[in-house]
């Protein structure tokens, strides 16, 4: 063949059959998440530019101000009407911006900004060397207890590559109860995740504790990152599709045209049942609920204590959120199938997160122990199947994720010559020694019981009623026992404190700066307000539970 033959073939094969269409984005929606994305590059370009003496304060001040304008953007959004009557499908239907995705996204960015307060912190351990230090190693790439480690605290470096590393994680756990297609569910919890692995390792004290508890999120993420990925998948097979609409309408059966590259495979149920249910047991891992739950209490023990709050309160929102907008807007045809599943796990979640705390003798453990049985808790909630199911897991959420924080902010308070004094043994008296710390950690403690008068009484009582009138009366009742069993430790860790002689070796509490003070405050406040007046949030919940599709 002629090199002219050849041309014109290449020239022929060349010419645009249609023009690629500009993919169109509408930036004032995605707002939230873009002012984080760029806050944690502008965060990276801080630790690179910026002095060593000034990085601290800079990444403070770039982190409050990203979550405070991004929170300032969903609540624009809301008010503009985005989570109800405009609620539709952004950025070419990857993302959906309606009520929970902006009110889940509310929830995560003020339990965030509080977090980051007990981040910043820097009053707890004394000075060394005549510098302030947080709760993050000096210098996260030297080993534990090496002279480079030494030569670190000495020159009083810190880790504050922890203030952009929290923010790529808020922005992914922003995206992942809006995602509307399951590749952009999948690239958000990658996103979410790989910063929390890092963070996790990075404690100043019981580093190597520490590094173990990171490389356990690691491998068992890694696991369940591989299920979400297997699942995807194989309901990419089912459908034809990973849009969330377009997998519902073939669950229906109202799809009929079958793509013929996947004629073999569309509408194969066997797909679908074992597609759905690796996705869920993503899901679930993240969540922290029974099977899926055996990272949960060496992390939180292991973690730095900050992020063990950060990452009890916000990864719960996020995934919970996720989880509802997959059994919801994508899998309601199969409910049938499911719920049976979602009832076993919520009830073994709730009994074996109670009964295993109740031999927890770390403070720590415990609160992980209870956050696995509150797993439990809020998936009654889901299992509801109603409006009002929505809307009392919203509210949940909002209620948990500040009774976390701040109960995880008190225990960083609780000091010894070691750091923190986490044994149980250790808070014997405490309510002697430091009255007010004592008082505050038991408000938070019989949040997390249910006693009536707190937000954990508000938010049971909402999600046990949705759960009742969705046929789920069975689930309530085990919930009820479960909640009782639960108290038992509560109360026993607030009748330590109270009733039992402190030691003379005993604990100090620190006093905190304005920053742990502020988390704690926000904490009691949001935890006594949701408490005693919950209507308006129950109602603003309400309002937004209703899933664009």
């Amino acid at each position: 063949m002629s090199t002219t033959a050849v041309h014109n073939l290449w020239t022929t094969a060349a010419q645009p059959l249609d023009r690629i269409p500009a993919p169109h984005i509408e930036y004032a929606q995605l707002a939230p998440m873009l002012i984080v994305v760029g806050a944690a590059i502008l965060g990276v370009l801080v630790e690179a530019f910026v002095p060593r003496r000034s990085r601290h304060y800079t990444q403070v001040f770039l982190a409050v101000v990203a979550l405070a304008a991004a929170f300032a953007a969903v609540v624009g959004l809301a008010v503009g009407g985005y989570g109800t009557t405009k609620a539709h499908i952004a950025a070419m239907g990857a993302i959906a911006v309606d009520g929970p995705a902006l009110f889940l996204q509310g929830t995560i960015l003020l339990a965030s900004l509080v977090a980051v307060f007990t981040f910043a912190e820097r009053r707890l351990d004394p000075a060394a060397h005549g510098e302030r230090v947080d709760s993050f190693a000096a210098q996260a790439g030297s080993v534990p207890g090496s002279d480079s480690e030494k030569a670190a605290v000495k020159a009083g470096f810190t880790t504050t590559e922890v203030f952009p590393l929290a923010l790529f994680a808020v922005a992914g756990m922003l995206v992942f109860p809006a995602a509307n297609d399951l590749l952009t569910l999948f690239i958000a919890l990658e996103v979410f995740s790989l910063p929390l692995y890092l963070l996790c390792a990075l404690a100043r004290r019981k580093r190597l504790m520490s590094q173990e508890a990171a490389v356990k999120y690691f491998l068992l993420g890694a696991f369940s990152s591989a299920f979400l990925l297997f699942g995807i998948a194989l309901l990419y097979g089912y459908a034809g599709s990973v849009a969330y609409a377009r997998i519902a309408d073939v669950v229906d059966g109202t799809v009929q045209t079958i793509d013929p590259a996947l004629a073999g495979t569309m509408g194969n149920d066997a797909l679908l049942l074992i597609g759905g249910a690796l996705i869920l047991t993503g899901l679930l891992f993240k969540v922290g609920a029974v099977p899926f739950h055996m990272w949960t209490p060496d992390v939180y023990q292991g973690a730095p204590t900050p992020v063990t709050g950060f990452m009890a309160a916000a990864t719960k929102v996020a995934a919970f959120g996720a989880l509802l907008r997959l059994l919801y807007v994508v899998l309601p045809g199969l409910r049938w199938d499911w719920r049976p599943v979602m009832w076993a796990i919520a009830i073994v979640t709730m009994l074996g997160g109670a009964i295993v705390a109740i031999t927890q003798t770390d403070i720590k453990r415990l609160l992980a122990y209870s956050s696995i049985a509150h797993a439990g808790f809020i998936l009654a909630g889901v299992i509801a199947v109603t409006p009002d199911g929505v809307s009392s897991v919203l509210f949940y959420l909002l209620a948990y994720s500040f009774v976390t924080i701040g109960a995880f902010a008190v225990v960083t308070l609780v000091r010894d010559a070691g750091g923190e004094a986490t044994h149980l043994s250790k808070w014997a008296g405490l309510g002697r020694r430091s009255p007010l710390v004592a008082a505050v950690f038991a408000v938070f403690l019989l949040a997390f019981a249910g006693i009536p008068l707190t937000s954990g009484f508000s938010g049971k009582f909402a999600v046990f009623r949705a759960a009742a009138e969705g046929g789920a009366g069975v689930l309530v009742v085990i919930g009820v026992i479960s909640s009782a069993i639960a108290a038992f430790f509560y109360i026993r860790v607030i009748v330590l404190m109270f009733f039992s002689e402190p030691k003379p070796e005993g604990p100090t509490v620190a006093v905190p700066s304005p920053l742990t003070t502020t988390a704690i405050a926000v904490g009691v406040a949001v935890t006594l307000v949701l408490g005693v007046a919950p209507q308006y949030f129950l109602d603003l919940a309400g309002q937004a539970s209703v899933f664009v599709r």
